[in-house]
């Protein structure tokens, strides 16, 4: 890391994986003029990038801020400085939150800052999906302009939203889709109040029964214990066979085993998927066998616009921790009471 040593700075390390060789960042803008501009921060990259984050790459950081790395047990093993761990987006699956605990490193994400673009990227594939964009590009570029009747689209109008997890993505989702003439939207999630779903005009159902009337199910809830292979054989076998399945969230939410057989008896009307299993995907995939999937390399979403927005986030969230204050969307919000935390927060504060 090429950060100051003076123990009045308030050290940030950063992944590699958002830098490129020359130094300059991957992504247009990750909010780094933030930290910039407090003259008590230091920020800078881990010299190397590694899949898993090594304690000695953390040093005396007293914040670092992650992209695709993992966060593991030996992350944390020696973290005398460390208050916290930062993460460029919504989910933290990548992250070992209990080691976190046990170690008084808060982990904090940027909820809100992907909403929009993952809900206008959730808008575009079911648009795309019912009117069979990819395929009739297709059509055109091979030459096979008669087999446009085969492939009849449908509108949006009067069909059946069923969302996975109603957090801000499902939300931001529901008021894109004002304007479309859809049917009343319908949600399973377990930790959502019915009178807060009825606020954003959601009927909140069982998953079965979300499954067996939606025409477009989407999902947009964390990867965990509770959601690995939440959709499975059973559930892909209560859809329509005139509807479609949307993962932006997590891979292992879905079996694509069992995905790929419904896919492949056209037992539904096909998938979009952004995420996997087993990522990166370095070799063709075996959804793409189907015509009737959309596929992308879970960046659907990506836009320059939602990277500045979770960089500046992230970066605040460091901010407002080296000022004496919590960050926004702690993951593990008790180790604010943590008395190892307080001391490393304390020691800070006071050396400045």
């Amino acid at each position: 890391m090429s950060a100051a040593t003076d123990s009045n700075m308030f050290q940030v390390a950063i992944t590699a994986d958002v830098y490129n060789a020359d130094g300059s960042t991957v992504y247009k803008d990750l909010g780094l003029s933030l930290l910039a501009k407090q003259p008590h921060i230091s920020h800078g990259p881990f010299d190397e990038h590694r899949p898993q984050i090594g304690a000695d790459q953390i040093g005396d950081a007293h914040g670092v801020l992650v992209f695709a790395a993992a966060v593991t047990t030996e992350s944390v093993s020696n973290c005398k400085n460390l208050l916290a761990f930062g993460r460029f987006g919504v989910g933290y699956d990548n992250v070992d939150v209990e080691a976190c605990t046990e170690a008084d490193v808060l982990l904090y994400t940027t909820v809100g800052a992907v909403d929009y673009p993952v809900a206008t990227a959730t808008l575009t594939w079911m648009l795309a999906l019912s009117h069979h964009v990819r395929v009739k590009d297709e059509l055109v570029r091979s030459g096979r302009w008669h087999d446009r009747n085969q492939y009849m689209g449908c509108e949006l109008r009067d069909r059946t939203l069923g969302i996975i997890g109603l957090g801000g993505i499902g939300r931001a989702l529901i008021k894109l889709l004002d304007g479309f003439a859809m049917s009343q939207p319908i949600a399973f999630d377990p930790l959502i109040d019915p009178q807060v779903a009825k606020k954003f005009g959601v009927e909140l159902v069982e998953l079965d029964e979300l499954l067996q009337i939606s025409d477009f199910v989407s999902i947009h809830c964390p990867l965990n214990k509770q959601t690995r292979n939440l959709i499975g054989d059973h559930e892909l076998a209560l859809m329509k066979p005139n509807a479609y399945l949307i993962n932006t969230a997590r891979g292992g939410i879905v079996n694509e085993d069992a995905l790929y057989e419904v896919l492949a008896n056209h037992r539904i009307a096909g998938a979009a998927i952004d995420c996997y299993e087993n990522e990166p995907i370095t070799k063709p995939h075996r959804f793409g066998e189907f015509e009737n999937t959309l596929l992308a390399p879970h960046s659907i979403a990506w836009t320059d616009e939602m990277f500045a927005d979770i960089g500046r986030a992230a970066c605040q969230g460091m901010v407002d921790l080296s000022l004496g204050h919590a960050p926004r969307s702690i993951i593990n919000p008790q180790v604010l009471e943590s008395p190892g935390f307080a001391n490393k927060w304390r020691r800070f504060t006071s050396d400045r």
